[in-house]
């Protein structure tokens, strides 16, 4: 096997894949609404990272509509996606993620937030729900780089992840890290040093996304101002294969590129193929006999 895919992952330990129900929780985000900044990180789209979800619906509603032509064999993962899905009190956050484990049939509780809006009570009540299913977070890292943090107005420093990042680990939480290539500013140097930087932690597991320019974002201002181009998609590609196989051969690969809606997406254009990215991803891999791991 060439890398450590999820639905592997699920095979084995489930003995079928999962499908996934992406809940928006009716969240929003520190990094928005003044309490870290405003605006968002400058890649992020006024639904954040949530243009495929139905918003119009309750929790409970997100989730029978998507299990309803599913059959009683059948096992899902529910995952709370866009904004900061543990940005509200205690007994809201419970609240919403009761409400979404609803059916036997939901193995997993996947939550998507930032590093700045974990503590020891948000981790303690994520670890309650292992009782039930199995739970995993997943962390918007992006880059190691603190500069190009800044540029992206992610709204934290590397100190906040890794603290988070102890939280979760003495609460035994599995976390599932973002990485985005091709941010401005970044090359191949800041890439290998991001992966060595999260080589430095027991990772679950890692999402590749490629970047992509979307409409009315900031980086969709720079673009059309020429204050940033994206990355080739032979740099991309051989980036996301570097990635692959300086990380530990353990870590479960759960995307290897990004996905904007086609209606959205400004640049670059390869992003509309995304199954020949993954494909070519594979190909670069197999041509030089490569797995993941195989450098870490």
């Amino acid at each position: 096997m060439l890398y450590n895919n999820l639905s592997g992952y699920f095979r084995n330990k489930y003995g079928k894949r999962l499908g996934k129900i992406c809940i928006d929780g009716g969240f929003s985000c520190p990094n928005r609404d003044g309490t870290v900044g405003h605006g968002g990180c400058i890649y992020c789209g006024e639904r954040g990272a949530g243009e495929h979800i139905n918003q119009a619906v309750s929790i409970s509603e997100q989730v029978r509509c998507a299990l309803i032509d599913a059959d009683e064999s059948d096992a899902f993962v529910a995952y709370f996606q866009n904004f900061t899905n543990t940005y509200a009190p205690i007994e809201v956050l419970k609240e919403r993620y009761d409400a979404a484990l609803i059916d036997d049939r939901i193995k997993v509780l996947a939550i998507g937030t930032r590093p700045d809006c974990i503590d020891e009570d948000i981790a303690a009540l994520i670890a309650s729900y292992k009782s039930k299913c199995d739970v995993w977070v997943e962390l918007g890292l992006q880059t190691a780089n603190d500069k190009t943090a800044e540029i992206i107005n992610r709204g934290y420093c590397k100190d906040v992840f890794e603290k988070a990042m102890a939280i979760l680990k003495q609460h035994n939480i599995p976390v599932v890290v973002h990485l985005i290539l091709g941010l401005p500013g970044e090359d191949m140097k800041d890439i290998k040093e991001t992966v060595e930087y999260i080589n430095g932690f027991d990772l679950f597991g890692i999402k590749i996304h490629s970047i992509y320019v979307m409409k009315g974002t900031r980086l969709a201002q720079m673009y059309e101002n020429g204050e940033y181009n994206p990355p080739s998609a032979d740099f991309y590609t051989d980036a996301a294969v570097y990635v692959i196989t300086h990380i530990s051969p353990d870590i479960i690969v759960h995307r290897l590129t990004g996905d904007c809606p086609r209606d959205l997406l400004v640049a670059p254009e390869w992003n509309r193929s995304k199954n020949e990215i993954i494909n070519t991803i594979v190909y670069k891999m197999q041509q030089k006999c490569l797995s993941q791991g195989c450098d870490y």
